[in-house]
């Protein structure tokens, strides 16, 4: 347990604040959020972090519970296992998830994390963590798909001072950035996140400098128990005391073997909900095991439940107690050390299609089709004409599922802050050209309201070197909704200078390619929402003439049309008419074939072989 050391250990005292103190002090610190963030934008230098955004900040009150953030709070876990003190003029710095409950979930999450110190009292927490480029391990990047050890994947920092009590600990820096193949960059990302989390620092202290310490502190406690009361009467009203269940699969992890179940039964027991991850297959050997610590997961459901049903709520812990996460030891959501997690974010990715398609059985009308639940990766490293060394780690777009209020958003991320890593930038930086950057017509489930298509990104590589591909949804399609279809799955291509082409796996790791070269890099659709069969022709025939769907997708929707996207009336009419009267009741989900009808067909349907049912499997049944 971490000693907190105040010079200063006079109790806060409860004050009473007015509404408008109150609505200045949240807003202050929502923009103290921001500032975090742009002052990470204009000081780092990796693309995943400067040009995706691929950091998350945090704001907590004086108990380290967040008050402004994302992902949840993790500092409670840390300071419960941190066995040293905690001082004014800290730093302190960590990127092993074992040793904060998976608060952060792989080791290129750097974390760094600073205590706000006022008058000799502790007043708050400013945190932020930031996904490096590489950390060493045995392959560029650091997130190598065959890892059956945590220790495959790079550098493990546990906790540590990079400051103490003010001083800077540079023989410690040093030993870190030795480890990593591109120091530049992560030694300016690291200092990014330090700069923002002082900004924060800056902001916290001076909001108690102008209300004062008690009223600040007052207002914190006033945000989270605003909080707990608003998802208390939210649980109340939109979760019920029987169970509902979903479970929905990670297609394969990238040895052969798959797909790997993650299941959820939820229910309510008195003012608390139940989210029981009992029946979720046990962890992987390889590295797509997610360590799903309880919090981010207690505020993934109240993300999902406040923007549901009370977009205006500021999310923050407050909340926490009224929910009771179980998570099975051993299982692919809560594997035991060493197990490797650097390939997580597929199962991360899937846990939202899963939150969303429990909140919403009860009120299919709220129900989000699957979506783009995953972050695929690119890596392509080697040597350029002077000699130098380059490594790119760049983040894939695709697509949202429709969704009650409309269609699903082309081309998107998972994540709503990440932005795409412009392609000047990556023709400026990497011997490459980008040939094609547009939606994959089609990709997204047809549906009333369409799910988004899938990205097409054809990369030319300019000289040697070696690529790694992560991602995800190219065997188990992304289901769709209350009469909606799936979306179609991803695949991965690369061309060779004479023209021949060869369907790679979408997990694959150190493959060489040439100068010349293209890859081909196909993302997955979201899924659809409600019946095609009711969407405005004259809308399907639009965008044919954008290039968001074909003449022959168009027959999904019962419209006839050709290639100009004019649509004919009468052989649509007549099409729809035929198409109701053979099928059945549409379904509330929709998931495709089953598991052994995508394995019959994987070969024909993909190109690549269907996946083996996982070893341990084959044990119990024996």
């Amino acid at each position: 347990m971490a000693q907190i050391i105040e010079a200063n250990d006079a109790p806060f005292k409860k004050i009473d604040i007015d509404p408008v103190t109150l609505d200045i002090i949240e807003n202050a610190l929502r923009n103290a959020r921001v500032e975090m963030d742009a002052t990470l934008v204009r000081t780092a230098m990796s693309p995943g972090i400067r040009e995706q955004g691929d950091a998350f900040p945090l704001i907590a009150d004086h108990k380290g519970r967040m008050i402004v953030g994302q992902f949840g709070s993790y500092i409670g876990p840390f300071l419960e296992g941190y066995e040293g003190t905690v001082e004014d003029g800290d730093l302190i710095m960590l990127s092993d998830p074992y040793s904060v409950g998976g608060a952060i979930s792989h080791s290129n999450d750097w974390l760094v994390l600073l205590p706000v110190f006022k008058d000799g009292r502790l007043i708050a927490y400013t945190s932020m963590f930031g996904h490096q480029s590489d950390i060493g391990g045995k392959v560029p990047g650091s997130m190598p798909i065959d890892a059956t050890s945590i220790f495959q994947e790079g550098v493990r920092i546990p906790p540590i001072k990079l400051y103490k009590q003010g001083q800077y600990n540079e023989d410690v820096f040093k030993l870190i950035m030795h480890q990593v193949r591109t120091p530049d960059w992560c030694s300016a990302d690291l200092n990014a996140l330090i700069a923002s989390c002082r900004v924060a620092k800056n902001r916290v202290v001076e909001m108690a400098e102008r209300f004062g310490d008690d009223v600040f502190v007052s207002a914190c406690e006033e945000l989270l128990e605003r909080n707990y009361k608003a998802m208390k009467a939210l649980i109340a009203e939109s979760i019920g005391h029987d169970p509902v269940f979903f479970e929905d699969y990670i297609c394969d992890d990238g040895m052969g073997f798959g797909p790997y179940k993650i299941k959820c039964t939820m229910w309510r027991e008195g003012d608390k909900v139940v989210l029981d991850f009992e029946g979720t297959d046990p962890q992987s050997p390889a590295s797509i095991n997610f360590f799903l610590n309880e919090n981010m997961l207690r505020m993934f459901f109240g993300i999902y439940m406040i923007m549901v049903f009370d977009p205006q709520i500021l999310f923050n812990d407050g909340f926490y107690d009224l929910i009771d996460v179980r998570i099975p030891e051993g299982s692919l959501l809560k594997p035991k050390f060493p197990a490797a997690l650097s390939g997580r974010t597929h199962a991360l990715g899937r846990i939202f299609d899963i939150l969303g398609a429990l909140l919403g059985q009860k009120t299919p009308e709220f129900l989000n089709a699957a979506g783009f639940s995953s972050s695929p990766h690119l890596f392509y490293s080697g040597f350029n004409k002077k000699g130098e060394y380059f490594q790119l780690f760049q983040i894939g777009f695709g697509g949202i599922p429709g969704r009650p209020l409309g269609d699903g958003p082309d081309g998107h991320s998972l994540w709503p802050g990440f932005t795409n890593v412009p392609n000047e930038f990556l023709e400026r930086y990497f011997p490459m050209v980008i040939e094609k950057y547009e939606t994959a017509p089609d990709s997204g489930g047809a549906g009333l309201h369409r799910g988004g298509n899938g990205i097409l990104m054809s990369y030319r590589f300019l000289e040697p070197g070696e690529i790694a591909i992560h991602d995800d949804r190219w065997f188990v399609p992304p289901w769709g909704v209350n009469g909606g279809e799936p979306g179609v799955r991803a695949q991965k291509v690369l061309e060779k200078p004479d023209g021949t082409k060869t369907i790679l796996p979408n997990k694959v790791e150190d493959l060489t390619v040439e100068a010349d070269d293209i890859l081909h890099f196909i993302t997955w659709g979201g899924g659809g929402w409600g019946d095609p069969l009711e969407r405005d022709p004259e809308l399907v025939g639009k965008e044919i003439r954008q290039g968001l769907v074909t003449p022959e997708g168009a027959l999904k929707y019962g419209v006839v049309a050709d290639e100009d996207g004019v649509v004919d009336g009468d052989a649509s009419e007549a099409l729809r008419a035929k198409m109701k009267d053979e099928r059945g009741e549409l379904p509330v989900f929709n998931f495709g074939p089953d598991i052994e009808t995508l394995r019959a067909n994987c070969e024909a349907e993909t190109g690549l072989p269907a996946p083996e049912q996982p070893q341990w499997h084959r044990v119990a049944a024996e």
